[in-house]
């Protein structure tokens, strides 16, 4: 009804956007892959062919995982602080992101990207 859109019916009104509570730098490259651990942390791949394990609380990078060579292009928790990456070179690796180290060989076999 006209009456109810001129005087104070505001549902139908656009919501304001939020600004972001923080802003992540340090890939060189494009970030192509986000994962959330669930512990606060947040996990970030790029082209620049590294992973990045960030404290949301701080925006802070408390990690930088390096091995593949080429695009990081998909992470996925999975659980107890390990983070699975997909790599254009069509390869998957499992990271612990307490000792910084890839806990398992190399896993090959796709025959394309992994996204």
């Amino acid at each position: 009804d006209h009456q109810d859109m001129e005087h104070g019916d505001r549902s139908a009104r656009p919501h304001p956007v939020s600004q972001s509570e923080l802003t992540l730098t340090g890939h060189s490259r494009m970030v192509t892959a986000l994962c959330a651990l669930g512990d606060g942390r947040l996990t970030s791949g790029s082209w620049d062919e590294t992973i990045k394990i960030w404290n949301t609380e701080t925006g802070q990078c408390d990690l930088t995982l390096t091995g593949h060579s080429g695009w990081v292009t998909a992470l996925c928790a999975v659980g107890n602080g390990r983070v699975a990456s997909g790599c254009k070179n069509k390869t998957i690796k499992i990271w612990n992101t307490e000792t910084c180290q890839c806990d398992l060989t190399t896993l090959i076999g796709h025959s394309g990207w992994v996204t």
